[in-house]
């Protein structure tokens, strides 16, 4: 099987064309998660396959490294428009449009950022509701409480995000953390993923566990977006535009959104960069 490997910001994917022919479905959790495995296969955060569809440029398909179907992965969703253009699939006016699991995304590359690397804006869905929960407890007595402070939120950004600010981040078992918390009596079943942020001179910066990598990833695009809407909401900023730089540890990256005053957010774009980082060919069990 030919693949591709991009990242986004230090979040890595591995890319499969199966526009005209399919090596793998949504079914096959087992060579997903194979091809993921950093020891014994190519070694991803995620697998994303790019498809046909009727009445658009692509469908994007996105796997999480444990081979399950996921919700939304902004980064993939950045990257998998690099690698379309990669491919030579023309874009409109609009840019890219293409299919994911939460509906039609929009995907801009005004520039190149350096041979394989593109500076991609993709647009992401609207949120409408954004839940404050009052400092969630983990079921782990040796998490750090003193490290929260304020509520916590929840809320959807194509995925599912817990966001807990806190002064720093260098202390974090973040891992040890993140799992307490998505592992929680409310969010056991279908998970989340977590986010720790603080603001620094700024900049928003932000460290994250990944439900389905059930570790922590360099960066999460979902991750990012959220964050920088929950910190919008608690910042009390009035209504209007903002545009909000995000530093995840794989790299910067940055979202834009119109916040309205009935508590919704729309035109929500996440910016950054998406690099191809190599391509080759792997045998494995396609069975």
């Amino acid at each position: 099987m030919q693949f591709y490997k991009y990242q986004g910001a230090g979040n890595d994917f591995i890319m499969v064309d199966q526009r005209q022919s399919r090596t793998l479905n949504r079914k096959a959790t087992k060579q997903i998660a194979f091809l993921c495995d950093r020891h014994f296969g190519i070694g991803a955060d995620g697998l994303i396959l790019l498809q046909q569809h009727a009445n658009l440029d692509f469908e994007m398909v996105y796997f999480n490294s444990d081979g399950r179907e996921s919700t939304m992965c902004g980064n993939g969703g950045r990257c998998i428009a690099a690698f379309a253009k990669h491919l030579g699939i023309q874009a409109g006016e609009a840019g890219y449009r293409f299919m994911a699991i939460d509906g039609e995304h929009r995907a801009l590359l005004p520039h190149s950022i350096g041979p394989g690397g593109e500076w991609v804006e993709l647009h992401m869905s609207d949120v409408g509701q954004i839940e404050m929960v009052d400092n969630l407890p983990a079921e782990q007595p040796n998490l750090s409480p003193g490290l929260i402070t304020g509520p916590d939120y929840v809320l959807n950004t194509g995925s599912p995000h817990f966001i807990r600010f806190v002064p720093e981040l260098d202390a974090l078992n973040l891992v040890q953390e993140g799992r307490g918390i998505r592992y929680s009596e409310r969010f056991r079943q279908e998970g989340i993923n977590v986010n720790f942020v603080c603001e620094n001179n700024g900049r928003l910066l932000i460290r994250t566990y990944e439900r389905g990598v059930e570790d922590e990833t360099l960066a999460c695009g979902t991750g990012v977006t959220a964050a920088a809407i929950a910190w919008f909401r608690r910042s009390g900023q009035a209504a209007g535009r903002a545009d909000i730089p995000v530093s995840a540890k794989g790299g910067g990256l940055a979202v834009r959104f119109t916040a309205h005053q009935d508590g919704s957010f729309t035109d929500i774009w996440l910016c950054g960069p998406a690099q191809s980082v190599f391509q080759g060919e792997i045998i494995f069990n396609e069975n």
